[in-house]
Formats: structure tokens, C-alpha cells, sequence
């Protein structure tokens, strides 16, 4: 547990934002995350296509152009005016960053981004014959070697915007278990696609892993829901950790977790419940216990809990502003509940 000896617990969130301002989403963010919290670029889904996961991480590839057809993204032979849309949507969001980040007397010394990861970009991104691209292995590569090399240019202008800080990378696989089990369909719908092995999934992280620290990045992690979370995966992958919900967590799960923790990777733990937008926040207290029962009964040490993050359980898009900032504020006092234990 070296790694993690000197860290104080602290929170973060997913990345989805309500609302279509960056500019008041940035100042929310950072208002509210001041180390050792990680501050993030916002992403406002509300501003329509373009500002999509798909579209946002697509923009990045190189030497593959992509714009929306009726059935969603599709690669195509020259970018069209909705990848352009997603492009200027990003250059706008970093370039207010700068601004807003400049302008602190006293700014974060750790900053994160998201990127959806590989595998759940092949299965969003369809191919010329309407097909997804997760169909074919050529495309799932290409589109891994892709992201592997646009992720630097991006983090080069996200350093320019917050000099000096740790960059975080958070890689999005949300539809990770439905690749790995052959459960997503075909254009038609009449059947699913064949199920991506493991090995092959570690794989294509792992490309854009070792682009990611090629780059400069600090910190590494994978997020995916709980059910059938590859946790060993993402840990053969070269992630520095996992981020992932802890409402549903098999016992196997919570093994693997401890595994890792004592192997110095980093848990981001999905502990504050954010399925129900309109639902009362919890107490902190009930969820530092959330987290502290399944610890203390995998007899991890109380002074392993300085290194983990908090966040929801899912992306704030769908609560309003003024909620998603209370669910931060909620999480840092999380944060402090955690240290607490952790220095006994």
C-alpha cells in the first residue's frame, strides 16, 4: 500500500452535467473541488449532438471520420458538420477552462477527463453497411489505434488549459458486459453479435493505456457498472484502477477490489446512489458506512481508505444544477468521513 500511504481520500464525479453552460459547469466543478478533490471536464449532453459520449470521444480519432446518420454515429469517408459540431463543442469547453482556471488565486493540482473506452465506442459507432462496429475485428482495432493516437494532441490541450496539474484519465466502458456476453444486437435485431473475449478486450484497453502514460497521464482508471464488472480485467490491462457502483457488488467482486487495493491500485467507489434524481440525499454517515462495513469485513486496514475516490453512481445530466452540486458537496464530506477512519 505504498502507493497510496500519503493520500487523502477525496471525491470526483463521472463527467455527465446538466444543463448546456460550461462555463457555469466549470465554476460549479471547481468551486466545489479543491484538492485533494479531482476536478473534471464537464460533459453536457444537453447540448445535443456532438456533445454525446460518442460524439465527444469519436472527434479524437484520427485517420477515421465519423458523423450521425439516422440510425446514430457512423464512420464515414470525411467528417461531416456533426463531428465538426463535436469538435468545436470540445474546443469551446477547454478553452473556458483555461479562462475559469486562469483566473483561480489557488487551483486544483489534479484535473480529470473522460473518454469513452474502445469497446463500447466499436459498439456505438456503425460501419458503412449499417452495422456496428463491434462486428468486425479490423474496425475494433482500427478504432483502438485511433484513440490511442488522438488522446495526446487532446491531453497537450488540456495541460495548456490547467498548466502544471496531474492529469487523470477516466475510460468509460458502460457497455463492457453486454460486449463481453454477446448480448448487443445487430442492425436488423434478430439476432446479437458474438460475444468479445476477455483477452481480446485487455487488449485494446491496454493500447490505449499505454498511450494514456505515453502522454503524461498520471492516473489511469476504468469505469463500468457493477453487473458483471471485469475488474481482473481492467487490472491485466495496465489501468492504475477501477472506477465502479457499489449498490450491487457480488462478494466475489468486493475480493477482487481488496486484491487490488492491496496491490496499490486505486478504487474509485461509486458510493453515493444516484438513481432516483429526485430522492432526498442520503446521510454522509450512512454512506462512510456503505463503504466501511465491506472494508473492515474484508479486513482491509482503515488506513487503505486514503486512497480511494468517491462518486456517484452514475453521471449527473438528468438532476438539476443545484442538486448535482449538492451531490459534490456531498461527496467530499464522504471524503472527510473517510480520512477520519483512516487516521483512527
Amino acid at each position: 500500500m505504498t502507493q497510496v500511504d500519503n493520500l487523502r481520500a477525496s471525491a470526483t464525479a463521472l463527467g455527465p452535467w446538466p444543463g448546456s453552460d460550461p462555463a457555469e459547469a466549470t465554476r460549479i466543478i471547481r468551486g466545489e473541488f479543491g484538492d485533494p478533490h479531482l476536478p473534471f471536464l464537464p460533459e453536457l449532453p444537453d447540448r445535443g449532438v456532438g456533445s454525446d459520449a460518442v460524439g465527444r470521444t469519436g472527434s479524437l480519432l484520427v485517420d477515421l471520420a465519423i458523423d450521425v446518420q439516422p440510425h446514430g454515429w457512423r464512420l464515414v469517408d470525411r467528417p461531416g458538420k456533426d463531428a465538426q459540431r463535436a469538435r468545436s463543442a470540445l474546443s469551446t469547453d477547454i478553452n473556458i477552462l483555461a479562462d475559469i482556471a486562469g483566473s483561480e488565486d489557488v487551483s486544483a493540482t489534479e484535473f480529470k477527463i473522460q473518454l469513452l473506452g474502445p469497446m463500447s465506442l466499436a459498439a456505438n459507432l456503425h460501419l458503412h453497411n449499417g452495422e456496428r462496429a463491434l462486428l468486425d475485428y479490423g474496425a475494433r482495432r482500427d478504432i483502438a489505434e485511433s484513440l490511442a493516437a488522438g488522446v495526446a494532441g487532446h491531453l497537450s490541450r488540456i495541460a495548456t488549459a490547467v498548466p502544471g496539474c496531474r492529469l487523470v484519465v477516466q475510460v468509460d466502458e458502460p457497455d463492457i458486459a453486454s460486449v463481453m456476453a454477446g448480448t448487443i444486437p445487430t442492425a436488423s435485431g434478430y439476432r446479437t453479435l458474438r460475444s468479445i473475449s476477455g483477452e481480446e478486450v485487455t487488449g485494446m484497453w491496454r493500447v490505449v493505456i499505454d498511450a494514456l502514460k505515453t502522454a503524461g497521464v498520471t492516473e489511469t482508471v476504468v469505469s463500468v457498472p457493477e453487473i458483471e464488472a471485469p475488474i481482473d480485467r481492467i487490472l491485466a490491462s495496465g489501468a492504475d484502477g477501477i472506477a465502479v457502483p457499489l449498490r450491487a457488488l457480488t462478494t466475489r467482486q468486493w475480493e477482487q477490489l481488496a486484491a487490488a487495493v492491496e496491490d496499490g491500485k486505486r478504487v474509485w467507489a461509486g458510493a453515493l446512489s444516484t438513481s432516483d434524481p429526485q430522492a432526498q440525499l442520503p446521510r454522509t454517515a450512512e454512506v462512510v458506512e456503505s463503504i466501511w462495513k465491506p472494508w473492515r469485513q474484508l479486513g482491509l486496514p482503515a488506513s487503505g481508505l486514503s486512497g480511494l475516490r468517491v462518486t456517484p453512481s452514475t453521471g449527473l445530466a438528468d438532476f438539476k444544477p443545484s442538486t448535482a452540486k449538492a451531490v459534490l458537496t456531498k461527496l467530499t464530506h464522504v471524503a472527510d468521513g473517510l480520512d477520519q477512519l483512516a487516521q483512527g
